[in-house]
């Protein structure tokens, strides 16, 4: 194959973001005493979470929300679906909800082997990253995947999220890769895949969920080992 260098996406491609999320919040859940404190179901307080989560995300990734101000407005909102309005204890949450994640390390199946494959295959190997600077480092240093990745890119380190051009093209100057020998694996569609398609870089969707889409990405697979029959 002609690709030198593979560009990863981290959460959800890689990483379990939803198991591991889940373990962080439940662990949240308890040492803030949320059933004493109006939240009875933890599962019903998760699902709001995810809900605002994601919300603020994408307003997040569109310039429209500061990073602080995700961090726990989240929380903020997840528990004003519970009727307890606490700034104070919503920062607490936000706060250590950050520090317990990286801790998690839960990756999706055949993670460890297939970037075992492909580094023994020479392909220079590289993440990409929208999220913050300091809890994905955590997070592959805990995960033990740090050695397979020569730079990892963050949006907060280099200024821009996917999908914007500024963060691919930073990503390929700092790997020192040049498009037409790059691919782009990633399972989001507008932040991977197209982001990488508008700069005219290849792309694999790692479709684990069997999302359907109108984007035709150059590969689709939907178990990670599938990309052994790409490299």
């Amino acid at each position: 194959m002609h690709y030198e260098h593979l560009f990863f996406d981290l959460d959800h491609t890689i990483w379990d973001f939803e198991t591991n999320s889940k373990e962080a919040m439940l662990d949240v859940y308890n040492i803030n005493q949320l059933s004493e404190k109006g939240v009875p179901d933890f599962d019903a307080f998760f699902e709001k979470y995810s809900y605002h989560n994601h919300r603020l995300w994408d307003k997040y990734s569109k310039g429209q929300l500061k990073q602080e101000e995700l961090r726990w407005k989240r929380m903020w909102l997840s528990l004003l679906d519970f009727k307890i309005a606490d700034e104070v204890l919503s920062r607490k949450m936000g706060a250590s909800f950050l520090e317990i994640l990286p801790d998690k390390n839960k990756l999706f199946p055949y993670t460890t082997e297939i970037l075992t494959y492909l580094k023994n295959k020479g392909y220079q190997m590289h993440l990409i990253t929208n999220g913050f600077e300091k809890v994905q480092f955590n997070k592959i240093e805990k995960s033990n995947i740090s050695s397979y990745f020569i730079e990892v890119i963050t949006s907060e380190g280099s200024n821009s999220l996917k999908p914007n051009k500024a963060i691919f093209e930073h990503a390929l100057e700092k790997a020192g890769a040049s498009i037409n020998k790059s691919i782009m694996i990633g399972d989001n569609i507008e932040a991977d895949i197209k982001g990488a398609m508008n700069i005219g870089m290849d792309t694999i969707f790692v479709n684990h969920i069997n999302a359907t889409t109108d984007i035709q990405p150059t590969y689709t697979v939907y178990h990670l080992k599938e990309l052994e029959d790409i490299f």
